[in-house]
């Protein structure tokens, strides 16, 4: 390609209103322009990276087995009614009628419709396994889209779908997924790391997430350097303290602490640490017969409450938090001095998350404005609580595997499979025949990836002050030829030419920057758009037989016999 037969259309400045990294730098080189709120054009600057992501995901998704197809993106809500799962998703889901006033919403997954698709055609379980999967945009109405591509409203994305006769099969087919989308990331050349995770929304019983190592993730990851272990914060078990409760060397104290109601100021007034103070956080939960649990959620003072692991308590699934007059009319006492000491445990259920369960000696809210409790023990003070894993685990806990401690990292979720088993099976009625020709329900697996999104994760693993840095595998260009004095001397002209053609020929994506600009705005915009390999010619190297060779990363740039120069490039992308 010939800048001069291209579209470009590079900015000096990011927009204001842009956030992150990857954002500022895919409108600043010209990858895609705003068009509404979470919406965007994609350049041809960008498509061309969007495509060679989506052409690695569909290589190997081939090369595993599964079969492309494209589903419609407007479905029947009839569908997400049948499946239970239309009330359920809220408003993200774009919902409208036709001009026969039949309810139709914009895709945000294909769950509900390929189902549909199998329970038609597929009744014997000689048609089993067998997976499907397509590349499509989907539209989900985020209350609040942000930071470019990487949470749009409207995305690209890989989902796949495998049909199977028993979980056996299901766990087999999950495997055999989980190491397709680890070529996937390999070959696209991203750091990245999969981690087990929570299952959501979306349902089943198994779940792995793939994310890109990034600073500006917006998940926390816990990993043990010294195993595989590794999964979401919101999954990871924050195991119980190897410790036994000590114990009580104290009397329960009441002691004024006028206007200290977050943790660190009471920990600071009472002279104690942190890990001594024990937070409850009050919740409510609501069940469809119509009764009501107020609770306390007991956490040390040091750690956070991990919301999904909580909502997992049986008896307060699901919670929301309470609000300040629910507490007042519980606890008689407003947020900020609750504690689970003389509580009415007939009105208040308590739970406490495993740390808290070892603790003695501890301070905590006394239900009385301006006043805390030291010195409280269970057992003594108030009564052993139900005991569960409630918080959020942190750099130094001990490893679930036993391996070692746990570090945290940021990631970006890029990729995620479930095993959803008989979920959406069961509720829409996708049966086949087994060999004695009884019907069962099939077991299924579900396999997404944000193709869209890995645009963005790798820009904002790949960049520095002068623009993105891509792989080759994935830049938009693998080489750009950089003539100096294109329009002025012949020379220059004719070796750039004649370049351009011998990598063309040899199948190498080049691109020849023949705009006539200054050397300095041809450098930043290759330096901007992010393409590894840099050649440039000028009459002063030709004299010598020379050009000039910079690797986007590089410190320097070197000179190569002319000769060689295509030999070089030859082995710096197969090296890549």
């Amino acid at each position: 390609m010939r800048t001069s037969q291209f579209f470009f259309t590079t900015l000096k400045e990011a927009p204001a209103d842009a956030e992150v990294i990857s954002q500022k730098m895919m409108l600043r080189a010209g990858y895609i322009k705003r068009s509404a709120a979470g919406i965007y054009t994609w350049m041809p600057l960008g498509l061309r990276v969007l495509r060679k992501v989506e052409n690695i995901v569909r290589e190997e998704m081939n090369n595993a087995g599964a079969l492309e197809l494209l589903m419609p993106a407007v479905q029947p809500f009839e569908l997400w009614e049948e499946s239970g799962r239309g009330p359920a998703y809220g408003p993200e889901l774009l919902r409208f009628k036709d001009r026969h006033q039949r309810d139709f919403v914009i895709g945000p997954t294909h769950e509900e419709v390929i189902t549909d698709v199998v329970r038609r055609d597929v009744k014997s379980y000689r048609q089993l396994p067998i997976h499907l999967y397509q590349i499509q945009s989907k539209f989900r109405d985020e209350i609040r889209p942000r930071f470019g591509v990487m949470r749009g409203r409207e995305f690209l994305m890989k989902d796949g779908y495998s049909f199977h006769t028993s979980f056996e099969d299901l766990v087999r087919e999950y495997g055999n997924m989980y190491a397709t989308y680890s070529r996937i990331f390999t070959r696209l050349g991203l750091k990245f790391r999969a981690v087990a995770a929570d299952t959501g929304s979306i349902g089943g019983t198994g779940s792995h997430e793939f994310h890109v190592l990034a600073d500006s993730g917006e998940d926390d990851i816990a990993f043990c350097p010294d195993s595989d272990y590794a999964a979401n914060v919101e999954l990871a078990e924050a195991l119980a303290p190897a410790t036994p409760r000590a114990a009580a060397s104290q009397a329960m104290t009441k002691v004024a602490t006028p206007g200290k109601m977050a943790c660190a100021d009471v920990a600071e007034c009472l002279n104690v640490g942190l890990d001594r103070i024990v937070k409850s956080i009050a919740v409510v939960s609501e069940k469809e017969d119509g009764s009501k649990t107020f609770a306390l959620l007991l956490l040390r003072g040091d750690h956070e409450l991990n919301e999904i692991k909580a909502g997992k308590i049986a008896a307060i699934s699901p919670f929301r938090f309470a609000s300040e007059a629910e507490v007042e009319e519980a606890l008689g006492c407003k947020p900020g001095y609750i504690g689970p000491a003389a509580v009415d445990t007939q009105k208040v259920a308590i739970f406490a998350d495993r740390a808290v369960a070892v603790m003695s000696d501890f301070v905590c809210g006394a239900n009385e404005a301006g006043f805390h409790l030291t010195g409280v023990n269970f057992g003594r003070d108030l009564p052993e609580p139900e005991v569960f894993d409630i918080r959020n685990a942190v750099a130094g806990d001990p490893s679930p595997d036993g391996k070692g401690k746990l570090e945290i990292c940021r990631g970006i979720e890029v990729g995620h499979i479930f095993q959803l088993r008989t979920k959406y099976a069961k509720a829409l009625n996708c049966a086949f025949l087994d060999e004695q020709g009884k019907s069962q329900i099939m077991e299924m697996g579900c396999y997404g990836i944000g193709v869209s999104r890995i645009v963005g994760a790798a820009i904002e693993q790949g960049n520095d002050e002068k623009g993105i840095i891509l792989p080759a595998t994935i830049a938009p260009f693998a080489v750009c030829i950089v003539p100096m004095g294109y329009h002025k001397s012949d020379a220059v002209k004719t070796a750039a030419d004649q370049l351009y053609a011998d990598l063309k020929k040899l199948g190498i994506d080049v691109v020849l920057d023949d705009r006539n600009e200054r050397p300095g705005v041809m450098f930043a915009d290759m330096e901007l758009i992010g393409i590894p390999h840099r050649v440039v010619i000028g009459e002063r190297g030709l004299k010598e037989g020379q050009f000039e060779y910079k690797g986007r990363t590089d410190a320097e740039a070197t000179m190569v016999a002319q000769s060689e120069i295509v030999t070089l490039l030859q082995g710096k992308l197969c090296a890549a």
